[in-house]
């Protein structure tokens, strides 16, 4: 790799630090090319990423981003996991770290917060943005139905006394 594709992987990867709601740090020695592309179509389907990138030049990336501290857990053969959605590399990450035990998280950076294991963890757990977004739209309708509800309500009471008096004065 000469010095302009690796300036041009740098760009590529602070662009990645700085637009991404969520990176996550993995080993991922042992895994199988099979296994790398199920965990790329899986973080597809969320929106995210996967890029392995050499060490160095993820850690040069890094400087004066807001992830700066992440550049500890760039030792070794590692992937990193990113989304936009602050959530989904994160449970992509996880799900497929419960199913491969060569997929081992070392931890990532949501904006210039560090995450250990256990924080990718807890962001894992957390609802996603489309859930988050689906439970303030229920919460919002709930209230417009019951007053349509209640609305509807005294209509039908009328109209049921209406249909008792017909039929007792048709009898």
């Amino acid at each position: 790799m000469d010095r302009a594709q690796k300036e041009k992987v740098v760009e590529e990867l602070g662009q990645i630090f700085e637009s991404s709601g969520v990176v996550v740090v993995a080993h991922y020695a042992g895994i199988t090319v099979a296994q790398m592309q199920s965990l790329r179509a899986e973080m597809r389907k969320v929106g995210g990423s996967v890029r392995v990138a050499k060490n160095k030049l993820a850690k040069i990336a890094l400087e004066g981003k807001p992830a700066a501290k992440m550049a500890d857990l760039l030792t070794g053969m590692t992937v990193m996991a990113y989304s936009e959605d602050p959530v989904a590399a994160a449970k992509v990450a996880d799900e497929y770290a419960k199913k491969n035990d060569k997929f081992v998280i070392l931890g990532g950076a949501m904006g210039d917060t560090l995450l250990d294991p256990a924080g990718v963890k807890a962001v894992a757990q957390m609802p996603s943005r489309e859930e988050l977004i689906a439970s303030i739209v229920s919460c919002i309708g709930a209230p417009a139905s019951n007053i349509a509800g209640a609305i509807g309500a005294p209509a039908s009471n009328i109209a049921g006394i209406l249909s008792t008096i017909e039929d007792k004065a048709a009898a």
